[in-house]
């Protein structure tokens, strides 16, 4: 019986654009302003040095670490300084009203749904904790953080390295074979299998999939009772 469900965000509940042509952007355009106000802020500081130590140059000043963090957004990696320092950009964006958190309507009816029925409901993204709360918390649907129970970010680890499913499950307190893992990324959910969980691929596009896991074009098609 699955208790417990944990849904990637890019690709299953939100689109693959809004990550790509609005958050993206945004956070690249502003770095540079942002890092050089912001040096000073203890919390900004400590960021800095993980960049740098993730960069590998302890040496590095300010410009070259905005430099390098420009550079990773261009390159599109997952490193959890970088997501940090993104998130805190996207909260001015979305306390302004820049943009709000793109959310499928049909995830958006089922998670509802699945909370109702007493399901509990994670997210496990690239994205930092603070990024995803700020993309749930600020919808055209309202508010959606209520649905959640926890958040999950790369600081548990590597999403195809199956650990982290294991860390996330022990954290849930559910035996893995109780929890449906949901992404649009194969090689996500063959680690998240290895760990023990069940899993669903998303296919929001609507193309053909070889794939072996359970998969459907959107939630809709999930149905966790037949896990």
């Amino acid at each position: 019986m699955i208790r417990a469900i944990l849904t990637d965000i890019e690709g299953t509940t939100s689109s693959l654009s809004f990550v790509k042509e609005t958050l993206f952007p945004y956070a690249r355009a502003r770095m540079a302003d942002f890092v050089r106000s912001r040096a000073g802020d203890d919390t900004v500081r400590g960021l800095l040095a993980d960049a740098r130590a993730a960069a590998g140059d302890a040496s590095l000043d300010d410009e070259g670490v905005i430099a390098q963090l420009v550079r990773w957004i261009d390159e599109d990696r997952k490193v959890t300084p970088l997501k940090a320092i993104q998130g805190l950009i996207w909260e001015e964006g979305y306390r302004n009203g820049d943009f709000f958190g793109h959310v499928y309507e049909d995830a958006v009816r089922r998670l509802k749904a699945w909370h109702e029925q007493g399901i509990g409901l994670y997210v496990f993204s690239s994205g930092s904790v603070h990024a995803q709360q700020l993309l749930f918390g600020h919808t055209r649907f309202g508010d959606l953080k209520p649905l959640f129970s926890g958040y999950f970010d790369t600081r548990i680890g590597a999403k195809q390295a199956p650990d982290a499913y294991r860390d996330i499950a022990r954290q849930m307190g559910l035996p893995p074979e109780e929890i449906l893992f949901l992404s649009d990324v194969e090689g996500e959910l063959n680690a998240a299998r290895e760990a023990g969980f069940k899993t669903f691929l998303l296919v929001r596009e609507g193309g053909a999939t070889t794939s072996d896991h359970p998969n459907g074009p959107d939630f809709d098609a999930i149905q966790p009772e037949l896990f």
